[in-house]
């Protein structure tokens, strides 16, 4: 009997996966992972989810522990959010969150105390193969298993993506319950279990858990610098007061009056501090090409390139077909179709058939 520690984080889906694991007999402990807590807001979503997670585990009578990480998450993943776009590149820190602080920090904190898995309600499967002999995982040990990250068996709510930089020792140490169930059957679960959550709607939130006004919160560390906002004729339009939250193909915020069509984000000129604009369908948009210093190999990195594969440089983005070259210390990753708004600092995320082998930063 296996003991586990679940991220219970007050929806319905970890909810679940704390139930069945439960039933299934493994020695099950909850744990709330606080990442921001707004102390004069009684509205605050994070004072919410903490009070459903408790009912969750009252009501399964399983032990019940909150971890502060406001510290650590500011470290691992504001840190980092910050200096990205200062570098007008986007980042994202729902991936940074999964593999620095749920799966790294949060693990070798679960492993201290005894406990040998942990377990979410992510949306993807892990599958294992044996092999011959033991090979050194990274710093962890030896493995006897290769640990593969599969899509979830509904591709409109897969989040294999989100999980691209998790390695072999973290692949190895988490479970995911609800891997082999349509979202249906995971809410039919929690209503059949009169579970405390069962009806409340889905959280739109995975790791920015809070609602925030993103141009406020990103101004507490980033200087105004006012610059042109100029179409791809170079007719000045407007002017933008903080260039560095805008990303390729963004329209939001873009509130510039008279024109006939919406316009997007499509280049930023960094040396020159101006935003081009225009519409959806300009070619400054489109390219058939994008670039990645090194990629995070998952499972095996002997592949042999170029490789014909699938790619997503975005979530929920439809798979792409795709050919990977290996140049010198960089790899190339060229399209069949052109992509609109390749963006600096989002993850592109390679898969065969439905298998994630490996991901990298966009450069």
């Amino acid at each position: 009997m296996k003991k586990v520690l679940v991220w219970l984080s007050g929806w319905v889906d970890s909810a679940v996966t704390a139930y069945l694991l439960k039933e299934a007999g493994y020695d099950v402990t909850a744990w709330f992972m606080i990442n921001y807590l707004d102390e004069n807001n009684p509205e605050c979503p994070t004072k919410l989810d903490l009070q459903v997670a408790k009912e969750v585990a009252a009501y399964l009578n399983i032990p019940f522990f909150i971890f502060d990480y406001r510290e650590t998450y500011a470290e691992k993943v504001l840190d980092y959010m910050y200096e990205w776009y200062k570098k007008w590149i986007t980042p994202n820190p729902d991936i940074m969150c999964n593999s620095e602080v749920k799966f790294k920090v949060f693990l070798d904190e679960a492993l201290e105390h005894g406990f040998d898995m942990v377990a979410t309600g992510h949306y993807a499967i892990i599958e294992r193969t044996p092999i011959l002999s033991p090979f050194p995982s990274e710093e962890k040990g030896e493995l006897k298993y290769i640990y593969h990250l599969k899509k979830w068996v509904d591709p409109n709510k897969d989040q294999s993506y989100f999980l691209a930089w998790l390695n072999q020792f973290q692949l190895s140490k988490a479970l995911f319950p609800v891997w082999n169930m349509q979202k249906s059957e995971v809410r039919e679960i929690a209503i059949k279990a009169w579970l405390p959550n069962a009806t409340r709607k889905d959280s739109q939130w995975i790791c920015f858990v809070w609602k925030v006004d993103m141009i406020k919160f990103l101004e507490q560390k980033i200087e105004h610098k006012p610059g042109l906002v100029k179409d791809t004729s170079w007719k000045i339009l407007w002017e933008h007061k903080w260039v560095f939250y805008y990303t390729i193909g963004q329209r939001k915020w873009l509130d510039i009056w008279g024109q006939k069509e919406p316009i997007f984000v499509v280049k930023k000129d960094i040396k020159n501090n101006e935003i081009i604009v225009w519409t959806a369908n300009d070619l400054e948009l489109f390219d058939d090409k994008l670039y990645v210093l090194d990629f995070n190999f998952l499972a095996k990195k002997d592949y042999v390139f170029p490789l014909k594969a699938k790619a997503k440089i975005r979530y929920r983005q439809e798979d792409q077909d795709c050919t990977i070259y290996k140049e010198e210390n960089i790899y190339k990753v060229v399209f069949d179709k052109k992509q609109r708004a390749i963006a600096s600092g989002q993850i592109c995320a390679i898969y065969l058939d439905d298998e994630l082998i490996m991901s990298g930063v966009i450069n």
